[in-house]
């Protein structure tokens, strides 16, 4: 009987137990309990957005400052605007959620619709957002501690760095931890700015002007007519307030099934909550004629106007301080699924495709984490220039995918589609303004760094694809091989001493091919040569049947005479398939690595360089039981 009819459990005449079926234990099937609930949703992948609120309003105040009382007069009308286009966002990216619930969002809704190149522009989009999003969160965080406390400015680098490290040390624990952890700073900070609206609405008049006492007015002295592009200007400012509302469309598989669901239900939620907080607190800047002033945010005249000088005024900027810091969650929750979608792609690595336990994506994470890094380095913990930059990339993707979104609706044609179309359309109409004015009004303060970062990024995504398709070529993915025939094999041990790690070497090279050879390199010095007539002493006494050739060298090399005999082998034995097998020692305490002599690696590595063979590292594994007393 062959071993292709052996009965289960047997071979042979040796009876062998059958194996347990492979069905993951109850409660782990799909790892849901490593994914998001909607609230976790909204704790892990809204922060961002919600943070907004701390200088989304203030970003519109400050344009409309410029034309005096009058201008400021605008800012209600303003917000309403934005907050109907929040509203149209939340609508299209919760159809975005259902038409694509692999994620990916814009990126994925362009390349469906628009083409590859367009989808890469919006990939590329998004991969600055989220970087920057990084870099200005964590430094508007620090920058609110440091406004409390004025003798840390000169820290601020250290502690950008240390809130970084701590946000990436939970997101690599996996997405449902970081939600977890961030669940109590989100939900403080919605109760305060709630609490700020709610109160405020039965104020006729400020409580307190404390905070903004002894400091300068920002308000023009000119109070000229508003004109159309002041409007537009303070819209496409405040509108940075929506930075953030695509993040639950780009990670949907991060969420427990039915994740669509979840995910809309997290989308939703989202919008009206900032979209409530945009309004009530533009409601009170109107009813306190609240003016803006150097030093002191929009935000903390507002808690100071409602609450008082006192203890509340502290939990609100106390939260405000945590949330802007944290919000840089949102791009750890959103910008390694969308890597991933891109290495699926052949646009980036493969590695980015990987996940470790937890359902993390923690070379995704770690990447995010280093750009991150590299920037508040570069910026030394001041990222003012960046901040002009912040919404352009989010409104490019916006664009980009409502118009993709309208494009799906006219081929799908389903029940009201001609209404979903116009939706998006009206959306990518705003959008695409938005981008425009940003873009033109900011582009001499660092806009123009956005025109080169996009197009350059298009060019690596194509170049990386480029070459995954001359490698797929050139190993022929796809297409059927030859059928498999067997060629005649050498198998050659590298050894420098006799020992238990020789011997398991020599055991295995025989068993993988028709023929072993063991090398030893030689150097001149009278030591090196006693050693190897030693070895060769040992090893006719041994007598493994196994040839020992001495390899000279006359420098200390190992790698390259190792990988110059294959080469010799390759030249007058063509057609034989030589494996190295190097043994090497893995010591069962991680310190203990560092006293070894690494050679396996040096030789590793000069064979894998200047040959084709195989190489083949044999660990030996140290226990307990093989150290002496």
């Amino acid at each position: 009987m062959t071993a292709l009819s052996t009965p289960p459990g047997r071979s042979g005449d040796a009876t062998v137990p059958a194996l347990a079926p492979l069905t993951p234990p109850r409660g782990i099937v799909s790892g849901d309990r490593h994914r998001l609930t909607a609230l976790q949703g909204l704790a892990a992948l809204s922060l961002d957005a919600m943070a907004s609120v701390a200088y989304g309003p203030e970003a519109i105040v400050l344009v409309l400052a410029v034309a005096g009382g009058a201008g400021l007069g605008f800012t209600l009308p303003v917000t309403l605007a934005i907050a109907a286009l929040l509203a149209v966002l939340v609508a299209s990216y919760r159809q975005v959620i259902a038409a694509f619930p692999n994620g990916g969002g814009s990126y994925a809704v362009a390349r469906a619709h628009l083409g590859p190149r367009t989808g890469l522009f919006a990939a590329a989009s998004l991969v600055l957002d989220y970087v920057l999003n990084v870099a200005v969160s964590v430094t508007a965080g620090v920058a609110a501690l440091t406004s409390a406390f004025p003798s840390l400015h000169d820290d601020r680098l250290p502690l950008c760095l240390a809130v970084l490290v701590l946000v990436t040390g939970v997101n690599l624990r996996g997405i449902a931890d970081s939600a977890k952890a961030f669940i109590v700073p989100t939900a403080v900070f919605v109760g305060s700015i709630l609490t700020v609206i709610v109160v405020g609405l039965f104020r006729d008049a400020p409580v307190s002007t404390e905070a903004a006492a002894g400091h300068a007015s920002a308000l023009g002295e000119s109070a000229t007519t508003v004109g159309a592009l002041l409007l537009l200007k303070a819209f496409a400012s405040g509108c940075s307030a929506l930075t953030g509302v695509e993040a639950v469309a780009n990670a949907v598989p991060s969420f427990r099934a039915p994740a669509v669901r979840r995910a809309q239900h997290t989308e939703v939620a989202l919008g009206a909550l900032l979209g409530v907080m945009l309004i009530g607190l533009s409601v009170l800047i109107a009813r306190f004629h609240l003016q803006p002033v150097d030093g002191v945010t929009v935000l903390a005249q507002l808690a100071d106007a409602s609450l008082g000088h006192n203890w509340g005024f502290y939990v609100v900027q106390f939260a405000t301080v945590v949330l802007l810091a944290l919000a840089a969650n949102t791009s750890f929750g959103g910008l390694p699924v969308l890597m991933s979608l891109l290495a699926r792609d052949n646009h980036l690595p493969h590695v980015f495709r990987l996940k470790a336990d937890r359902e993390v994506h923690r070379h995704g994470v770690v990447a995010l984490a280093a750009v991150a890094a590299l920037l508040l380095v570069f910026s030394g913990g001041d990222t003012n220039t960046l901040v002009p930059l912040f919404a352009i990339g989010v409104f490019v993707g916006f664009t980009i995918c409502q118009t993709g979104m309208v494009i799906h609706w006219r081929e799908e044609r389903s029940d009201g589609w001609r209404r979903k179309a116009a939706l998006n359309g009206l959306g990518a109409v705003l959008t695409g303004v938005s981008a425009v004015v940003v873009t033109a009004t900011k582009f001499t303060e660092g806009a123009w760094l956005i025109v080169i970062a996009l197009p350059a990024l298009v060019v690596l995504f194509e170049r990386v694809h480029r070459a995954y398709g001359r490698i797929d070529e050139r190993i022929g993915l796809g297409r059927v091989p030859a059928a498999p025939h067997r060629d005649r094999s050498l198998v050659i041990v590298p050894v420098s001493h006799l020992s238990l790690l020789t011997c398991e070497a020599v055991n295995a090279a025989v068993s993988l091919g028709d023929e072993v050879r063991a090398v030893t390199v030689t150097h001149p010095d009278p030591e090196d040569r006693e050693a190897t007539r030693a070895l060769r002493r040992d090893w006719e006494r041994w007598n493994p049947g196994v040839e020992l050739v001495e390899l000279y060298s006359e420098h200390r090399a190992i790698g390259r005479p190792v990988s110059e005999y294959v080469r010799r082998v390759y030249r007058y034995h063509p057609g034989t398939r030589v494996t190295v097998l190097i043994p090497e020692v893995e010591p069962d305490r991680l310190w203990q690595r560092l006293l070894q002599n690494q050679r396996g690696a040096v030789v590793a590595h000069a064979v894998r360089r200047d040959t084709e063979a195989v190489i083949c590292r044999l660990r030996f594994r140290l226990t307990d039981q093989d150290r002496t007393p």
